[in-house]
């Protein structure tokens, strides 16, 4: 897509993009015949079909007739994380639309989901990032737990950012507008969990071509809608990138199907010890796991399935400190630096930027008012 800068978001754009070490099995189905193979099943969470269901049912349709017509499972509740074929789910909510004179049957169902429906994984990827910035990194990085062939990448455009989606192998199919609803959606979820329940774009852009309903134009009276893009995507404003994670849900506790459910967020137990040793040298993993009473390997695979590293847990850390320190006193950067467990100052800034978008003095005169800076030069070399 066009636009000045957006290679700063390189390690987000959809080139050769890292498939999750731990997805469930059934997020990419291959079928072979005589060795060869034939299909490849792009595969979505019957999640996103419960609140298209519901709608047919509200108006008395006969919704066990439409799912099973597209061999889809009638029982969606109870099979909200499975998963079925992406395109069928699309042809029948294209039907049901159809035969039923529903209006922007994507936007309707998009106003029924919610940030509790994505995935137990991303809500808890969310939930541990410490920037919006991240938050968006990483829904780019592990978007295929919610769709199997859904692309997510970040582009840079003057003042703001472009949260872009696309799915693999849908180039110039009809009806897209209703998956497109809810791949725009969610990240408007994500971007409220940090800058607050009522932020809304200043613009929806769909691939499909699509009109939306004026029932759609109340709901979102300050946004614009543009159609036949060649991306879907929602804008965000650069200054927002920096913000602070406000979440309230509790992250869910993770588990390790080898070492049997952890008691307790490791990850949040990790985040209250390790600011003790940030002025004296960050301990190593081994040590680390050692006082957790655990192997090295076990705590690695307990942060693998939270989507980290322990090098990642490092770097929240120190930042979560960093930006403490710079929102509530005048200490100087260098001081900050040192204190966050920063042996050198411009590593400390070449990490701040890394995760906020912006330098340590920026993020300073954002967090107080009447001292935000520009907006020109504040996203990641």
């Amino acid at each position: 897509m066009p636009g000045g800068g957006s290679e700063l978001f390189h390690f987000c754009r959809p080139r050769q993009r890292p498939v999750p070490a731990k997805l469930p099995p059934t997020c990419s189905i291959h079928f072979t015949i005589e060795g060869g193979p034939v299909a490849n099943i792009h595969l979505t969470r019957c999640q996103f079909l419960i609140p298209f269901a519901d709608i047919l049912s509200e108006i008395g349709a006969s919704t066990g007739s439409f799912l099973a017509k597209f061999h889809l499972p009638t029982s969606l509740e109870e099979k909200a994380n499975h998963y079925v074929p992406i395109l069928r789910a699309i042809d029948f909510a294209e039907i049901a639309r159809r035969s039923q004179g529903i209006p922007d049957f994507g936007f309707l169902a998009s106003q029924r989901l919610h940030y509790c429906h994505l995935s137990e994984k991303t809500r808890t990827l969310i939930g541990h990032a410490p920037t919006l910035l991240v938050a968006l990194q990483q829904a780019c990085k592990w978007a295929s737990i919610e769709d199997s062939n859904l692309k997510n990448w970040i582009e840079r455009h003057d003042d703001h950012v472009r949260f872009c989606s696309s799915l693999t192998g849908t180039k110039g199919l009809l009806h897209l507008e209703h998956s497109q609803w809810l791949q725009n959606i969610f990240p408007i979820y994500i971007v409220r969990q940090f800058a607050g329940p009522d932020w809304a774009p200043a613009t929806i852009a769909f691939e499909a071509r699509y009109t939306p309903s004026p029932a759609c134009h109340s709901f979102w009276p300050n946004t614009r809608f543009l159609s036949g893009q060649d991306a879907s995507w929602i804008d965000v404003p650069i200054s927002l990138l920096s913000l602070p994670n406000r979440a309230k849900e509790q992250v869910l506790s993770l588990q390790d199907d080898q070492a049997g459910p952890s008691g307790h967020d490791i990850i949040a137990t990790l985040k209250l010890m390790l600011p003790s040793y940030l002025d004296q040298g960050l301990p190593a993993l081994a040590q680390v796991a050692e006082m957790a009473g655990a192997s090295a390997r076990s705590l690695q695979r307990k942060l693998a399935y939270a989507g980290m590293t322990y090098s990642d847990l490092l770097d929240t850390i120190r930042f979560e400190n960093a930006s403490k320190l710079l929102r509530d006193t005048d200490s100087k950067i260098i001081e900050i630096a040192f204190s966050s467990g920063y042996t050198d100052p411009a590593h400390f800034t070449r990490a701040f930027r890394r995760i906020t978008g912006v330098t340590p003095r920026q993020f300073r005169a954002q967090s107080r008012p009447g001292q935000a800076p520009a907006l020109g030069a504040m996203l990641p070399e």
